[in-house]
């Protein structure tokens, strides 16, 4: 049995680290990690999409895109829906 590893089947599917293909499923991937990350805490306040919605200005549809989805997530509206819609904080790191 011929068994691969994750990281393995990346780099056959999308290419090496550093491609452009492999960079934009790693960028997609950390906007998936986002929305689920905001579902979990959206669930952990005991709020349903269309009250988190309400508390940021935005539609409940929009909401669950991002829950879905996290891509196309300004830092506005990630700060608005951690701080105003859930009571958190935003913390954001960059490597160079």
């Amino acid at each position: 049995m011929n068994t691969k590893s994750w990281k393995e089947i990346k780099d056959n599917v999308y290419g090496s680290i550093g491609t452009e293909r492999r960079d934009n499923l790693e960028r997609d991937f950390e906007g998936f990690k986002i929305g689920l990350q905001l579902r979990q805490a959206r669930e952990e306040k005991h709020l349903t999409q269309a009250e988190l919605a309400e508390l940021v200005d935005k539609k409940r549809e929009y909401i669950s895109r991002i829950e879905n989805n996290g891509s196309n997530l300004t830092l506005k509206t990630l700060y608005d829906i951690v701080e105003k819609g859930l009571g958190g904080k935003v913390r954001i790191s960059i490597e160079v």
